[in-house]
């Protein structure tokens, strides 16, 4: 057994709109944001969609324009960055339906990959990947419902991260055998700073089952980590190589973050490479890392979660008059308001995601002023550059 090991995790991929036929140059990447990847045993690649070759369409429809689906020559691109691990978890692997993600790991297999979180029946999307090494490493992947499709006894998807019980039995087994456990997440809220309380506590109650680290993808913008005894969260490490229109309209969605874990049988550290998507050439540079990427502690985090609540319903705001300006572009804070108490809101699952009946009356008491308390100044100016 190998008695240390590091880790990659990359952000958000996908090979498709501004990045489409990107994979194939080899300019891509800046030399810098290269040599970093090259220095992990392992890399974790997000790969958000599947790899299955789909029909283009044009279309004015901002619904259709959040399908994702990566031309299967993109797998090159993987190899290049020794990407052994691929976490396929995510609101979009079901995209291209049975055939798209079949066809994922299909080709996850003929490039020597291991698969995380997602499969063809729930079996298969429950296993964890071990690691031999530095005492012993369990991942595990699981994805936020409704959007990241559950998988079933005889059916494709995702590993539910509402799933408490197999997630605690998946952990418990990793521990048996294993020093560290990882629990890789797609989930949280698109395009806030710090997360959601829901979504911490989740988080939370992952390390309280005996994870070490848990490591989050989903909002496509960098957030804050938080350090709680000798574990550790990250809530978001933002896009590495993604970008559309429903991105551009919204902050700091060119920005990312590669985070290296360094494992030893004793403990583990974290280095992070900052960088940035030039949209002008759609290529990936290092990049200093982001004012948000510190660690919040819970006393911070009380402080800061009204500005950051009140950031988010903002973005929510521009969310939705992009995906449907007819009803929202025009729209009264009274308009808004109504849309985010409906009861049968798209995408909301009460305490869980897009839940704004939580959400929204915690943005109000931004106004009391309490997140002027808070020392991190940093963080501060970052959230209200936003607002």
């Amino acid at each position: 057994m190998k008695e240390s090991t590091s880790l990659i995790f990359t952000g958000d991929i996908g090979f498709d709109k501004y990045m489409e036929g990107k994979w194939a140059d080899e300019s891509l990447l800046s030399s810098d944001i290269t040599d970093f990847l090259k220095g992990a045993d392992h890399v974790i690649a997000n790969v958000e969609g599947p790899l299955y070759e789909v029909k283009k369409e044009e279309t004015d429809d901002p619904k259709a324009k959040l399908v994702h689906a990566m031309d299967p020559r993109a797998v090159g691109f993987l190899k290049r960055i020794n990407a052994d691990i691929w976490n396929i978890c995510n609101n979009h692997i079901m995209d291209a339906g049975l055939e798209g993600i079949k066809e994922t790991l299909l080709h996850a297999k003929e490039a020597n990959a291991l698969t995380l979180g997602a499969g063809m029946n729930e079996k298969e999307a429950k296993t964890p990947i071990i690691l031999n090494e530095a005492g012993g490493i369990g991942i595990l992947s699981v994805g936020y419902q409704r959007a990241c499709r559950k998988a079933g006894e005889d059916t494709p998807g995702c590993f539910s991260w509402s799933d408490m019980e197999s997630i605690k039995r998946v952990i418990n087994d990793i521990k048996k055998t294993c020093k560290w456990c990882v629990v890789v997440s797609h989930g949280g809220e698109e395009f806030t700073s710090l997360p959601n309380r829901y979504t911490r506590d989740r988080y939370l109650e992952y390390l309280n089952l005996g994870a070490d680290v848990v490591v989050s993808h989903h909002p496509h913008v960098p957030m804050n980590y938080e350090t709680v005894g000798d574990k550790i969260i990250f809530y978001s490490l933002g896009n590495f190589i993604f970008d559309t229109d429903y991105q551009r309209s919204q902050y700091n969605t060119e920005f990312g973050i590669l985070l290296k874990l360094n494992f030893t049988r004793e403990q583990v550290s974290f280095d992070a490479k900052g960088l940035k998507i030039d949209r002008e050439t759609e290529t990936v540079k290092a990049h200093s890392l982001p004012d948000i990427f510190t660690d919040v502690s819970k006393e911070e985090y009380e402080k800061l979660e009204p500005l950051s609540a009140k950031m988010f319903i903002e973005a929510t705001k521009r969310q939705l008059k992009y995906m449907n300006p007819a009803k929202f572009k025009n729209a009264t804070e009274e308009d808004f308001r109504e849309n985010f108490y409906e009861e049968l809101r798209s995408g909301r699952v009460p305490g869980e995601v897009l839940d704004f009946q939580i959400v929204y009356p915690i943005s109000l008491k931004e106004k009391d002023g309490k997140w002027k308390e808070s020392k991190l100044e940093k963080v501060k100016d970052y959230i209200l550059k936003q607002m």
